[in-house]
């Protein structure tokens, strides 16, 4: 079985989704917008699960004088962190992750004027990837990534921020849904879960 990915911020896949666009499966990084699809009947009611949770983590160059593992979120209101990227939290489940973190350890009104949002994760990504930013938020899971892997990760300790529970769901006008069932019984097996293990993604809570 191939299997084709489009990968985009949860709430704009959703819109996408509630739009019409032609997927079989969807996979959240979170629970609210999988039940949303449910409730609206564009998601199969039988289909819905979790997946994972995913871990949030801070990502600085190997260089930078930002000393995470000293002083923590703190750190981001030293000059060193000039500019910081986000995952705009109105589409990403990670940027709303970051805010919540920051709101709480009260550091939000400090650094919002250096914050630069990126659409999604992916984007953040690639903004730290080039340089454009000092600092920014991730999934564990991109922070390891190849393009990345030079940098320093600190973890947001996550009684910051709620429980990002990830979830996903067939959808009701899948062209295939045995092949979207299928695909759903590997990721949550124990193969699937190996591999999302390996790429810091932790159990979905039971």
């Amino acid at each position: 079985m191939s299997v084709q990915v489009t990968y985009g911020a949860s709430g704009s896949l959703f819109a996408q989704i509630t739009n019409g666009a032609p997927f079989d499966l969807y996979l959240s990084a979170d629970t609210d917008y999988p039940k949303r699809l449910v409730e609206q009947g564009v998601g199969r009611s039988d289909g819905c699960f979790r997946y994972a949770t995913g871990r949030l983590v801070v990502w600085v160059p190997e260089g930078s004088p930002i000393r995470l593992e000293i002083d923590g979120l703190k750190a981001l209101v030293g000059p060193g962190a000039r500019t910081i990227a986000v995952p705009n939290p109105r589409h990403a489940p990670y940027g709303r992750a970051a805010e919540a973190a920051l709101t709480r350890s009260g550091l939000w009104d400090t650094i919002r004027d250096r914050i630069v949002f990126g659409e999604n994760v992916e984007q953040v990504a690639n903004i730290l990837h080039t340089g454009t930013a000092d600092a920014g938020f991730l999934p564990v899971s991109l922070a390891r990534s190849p393009a990345l892997a030079g940098g320093r990760t600190w973890a947001v300790p996550p009684d910051l921020y709620p429980p990002l529970e990830q979830a996903g769901v067939v959808l009701a006008g899948a062209a295939d849904p045995d092949a979207a069932g299928t695909f759903r019984a590997f990721l949550t097996g124990s193969d699937g879960r190996a591999i999302l293990a390996r790429h810091g993604f932790d159990p979905p809570r039971e």
